[in-house]
């Protein structure tokens, strides 16, 4: 374990120099995403050895949100990722499992993931976009796209279909609330149920705000 953890302190160094993505997903991301990830690897029983790099370098490279090859940034991150562990003489026996975590913690991947490393690695990721640090970043991303708040004729899709592309106040009912339903691990569907209730709480109080 000693010898991990003096990887993580390199692995650190390495994020702190390579993460030039958008505010939302900037070093501070990656460092809550490793704190849920810890958690839940202590709760779950599973291998830090595996979860630990995968948690930091998860976003070591990602397309711009609206890049039309997003959906490929994990495959690219995850290449990225085992070439840099490789230099570091990272444990070999572990790179296959971290290379397939980052690979599957990707909401636009949709790629399953298959062990329990990879689903804290996914778990860990999705928490970051739920409760009020969720809603934070969620506003971050589409004021950098200059998407406006939500549309004056039906702000909460009541009588259309959400288009997250137009509207920012449209992501949580094409994606954020929709997030609960796909944790894999007990102590993540926990986590991410109380979060989704304080979104739901916030809209409601969004709604009030704008009808009244």
């Amino acid at each position: 374990m000693q010898d991990i953890d003096k990887h993580e302190e390199q692995i650190l160094g390495f994020i702190a120099q390579e993460m030039t993505q958008d505010l939302a997903h900037d070093l501070n991301h990656v460092r809550r995403v490793v704190a849920s990830a810890r958690k839940l690897c202590e709760t779950e029983k599973a291998n830090w050895a595996v979860v630990m790099p995968a948690a930091y370098l998860h976003d070591c490279f990602s397309y711009p949100k609206d890049h039309p090859q997003r959906r490929n940034s994990s495959l690219i991150a995850a290449k990225k990722a085992q070439q840099f562990l490789i230099t570091l003489d990272y444990p070999q026996q572990y790179i296959a499992e971290i290379h397939h975590a980052i690979v599957a913690h990707s909401y636009s991947a949709a790629v399953t993931p298959q062990s329990l490393e990879a689903q804290i690695v996914q778990d860990a990721d999705r928490l970051d976009a739920l409760g009020a640090v969720g809603i934070a970043r969620c506003i971050q991303v589409s004021a950098a796209l200059d998407r406006p708040l939500y549309s004056v004729n039906d702000p909460f899709c009541e009588d259309r279909n959400p288009d997250d592309s137009r509207f920012t106040l449209d992501h949580f009912f094409t994606k954020l609330l929709n997030l609960e339903s796909t944790m894999n691990t007990v102590s993540g569907r926990n986590e991410a149920k109380a979060r989704t209730q304080y979104m739901q709480s916030y809209l409601r109080q969004f709604k009030h705000e704008v009808y009244s």
